[in-house]
């Protein structure tokens, strides 16, 4: 699968968000503004995976159907993987 650049610009701003929350760690910031950074991060992930996936679904279920095989199995393997990233 070929990434575009659209979710490597996620996960570059999540990267920027991780450094942030070491930076405000080492600060000594109160934990609630900490934990609240690091759900915005991951949030970010959970979003770059769903978007991942996606794509990748869509592009194997249009596979498939080319092939003239049933595609239940690519869906069920889709759902297992966001499932897991859980």
């Amino acid at each position: 699968m070929q990434y575009d650049e659209d979710v490597k610009k996620r996960l570059r701003r999540a990267e920027g968000q991780i450094r942030g929350v070491l930076k405000m760690m080492e600060e000594e910031q109160h934990c609630k503004d900490v934990v609240s950074q690091l759900s915005a991060v991951r949030s970010a992930v959970d979003k770059a995976v769903a978007y991942i996936v996606a794509v990748n679904l869509e592009q194997c279920i249009l596979e498939e159907k080319e092939a003239g095989r049933d595609t239940s199995r690519i869906v069920q393997q889709a759902v297992d993987l966001l499932v897991k990233s859980r």
